[in-house]
């Protein structure tokens, strides 16, 4: 059908592997939380609850990522971002001046995206933290987080019952296969939090502070990948819902606009480097992928990576305000999906999105399947989750 042969298991970039006894202690752990959470997380007090989502999230990313190759196996590869840190040095500033001049030189996913996901793992071996397995940890306890910040805004939006529902499928998403480890599992905790500092704030100051904070991170999401443009969708309808005071735009503005100085000042130009990176992409072989067939066989990775609850929620009593980001998310994927710019190797490149789909999650089926009936659909992503983790080996 066209499909490269760079693409071994398609839609997927992988190849088809034999489960091992590894994987025994993620399915073990996630059957069992999938059957007792909705009762632990509607009996416990909201911050607890969260922060046992929170647990969950990380137990289940790690035991996934433990029986496969490992928790940092992804960042050892010769293409992925610490591979350029040589180049950098003690000299990140005169690196970032430069690169747009030397990107036809770097690894694949360096010059696929623009320069701050290096700085980030730049920061971490400076203050001491370097290599594969302190950049895998910074990922999963920051793309974990993405499902905290996800369910303190589904709050604001939708009430807590809504909140409650969605958290454990946002726990247990099957995305976790590439959360662990993935560095597109710390832009999605990057955009989840920036959306959430925009309902978090309560009295003028919090207001201010939150959305200088929310504007810093989101302002961010375009220097981490190209492809977190559509993804501001999101943002803009959560305010559009909530309407924040104009003070609290203003400080939301002026984050972003020192995120954008920032990099401006330091001799990287958005725009240059947006139009360098699809230079070297148009080169790639990538580029070359049929984009009929990934125009659908990209949505179908998105349903793999969100589970069949997502799927089946998307019918389900949603709250309308929380109905309308899941919507916004689906609109900005669809507005990716036919830029054609991601032909393939989507299974990354999704989880940003991915994570706030699966809210969806909490709402498969009706209210009156009661505890029973979101056991049944958490096992459904538990088991789904563990056939991509065991069946499918991918390079990330």
């Amino acid at each position: 059908m066209g499909v490269l042969r760079i693409d071994h298991l398609p839609p997927l970039h992988a190849h088809f592997r034999v489960p091992t006894f590894r994987l025994l202690p993620a399915a073990a752990f996630g059957l069992a939380v999938a059957w007792m959470l909705p009762g632990a997380l509607g009996r416990l007090r909201f911050s607890r609850a969260v922060a046992l989502g929170y647990g969950t999230a990380l137990a289940w990313t790690v035991l996934l990522a433990v029986s496969g190759d490992g928790l940092a196996t992804p960042f050892t590869h010769k293409e992925e971002y610490l591979a350029v840190l040589p180049a950098v040095g003690h000299d990140p500033s005169g690196w970032l001046a430069g690169f747009i001049e030397h990107l036809p030189g770097y690894p694949t996913h360096v010059r696929g995206h623009p320069p701050l996901p290096v700085l980030v793992v730049w920061v971490l071996q400076a203050i001491g933290l370097p290599g594969p397995l302190w950049a895998a940890v910074l990922v999963v306890l920051v793309g974990c987080s993405a499902a905290v910040a996800i369910t303190l805004t589904v709050r604001r939006l939708g009430g807590e019952d809504a909140a409650r529902r969605a958290l454990p499928y946002l726990a247990l998403t099957p995305a976790s296969v590439w959360i662990a480890t993935s560095m597109d599992a710390f832009f999605a905790g990057v955009g989840a939090w920036g959306v959430a500092l925009l309902v978090l704030g309560r009295k003028r100051w919090s207001r201010l502070l939150s959305g200088a904070g929310a504007g810093v991170l989101l302002g961010s999401l375009p220097y981490l990948s190209y492809g977190l443009v559509p993804y501001l969708l999101i943002p803009v309808v959560v305010g559009v819902m909530v309407r924040p005071p104009r003070l609290t735009v203003a400080a939301v503005l002026a984050g972003a606009g020192s995120v954008t100085a920032a990099f401006a000042a330091g001799g990287f130009f958005w725009p240059a480097g947006a139009l360098a990176t699809h230079a070297q992409w148009a080169a790639d072989p990538g580029a070359a992928r049929p984009y009929l067939y990934f125009l659908f066989a990209n949505i179908a990775v998105l349903a793999l990576m969100t589970g069949p609850a997502a799927t089946a929620g998307l019918m389900g009593p949603i709250p309308a305000r929380v109905r309308a980001i899941v919507a916004a998310t689906l609109v900005a994927v669809a507005a990716l999906d036919v830029s054609g710019v991601t032909r393939g190797e989507v299974e990354r490149i999704w989880v940003p999105f991915a994570v706030w789909a699966s809210v969806a999650g909490g709402f498969a089926g009706s209210r009156a399947g009661g505890q029973a009936g979101s056991r049944r659909w958490l096992v459904a992503q538990v088991v789904t989750g563990l056939l991509l983790q065991g069946l499918v080996a991918s390079p990330w």
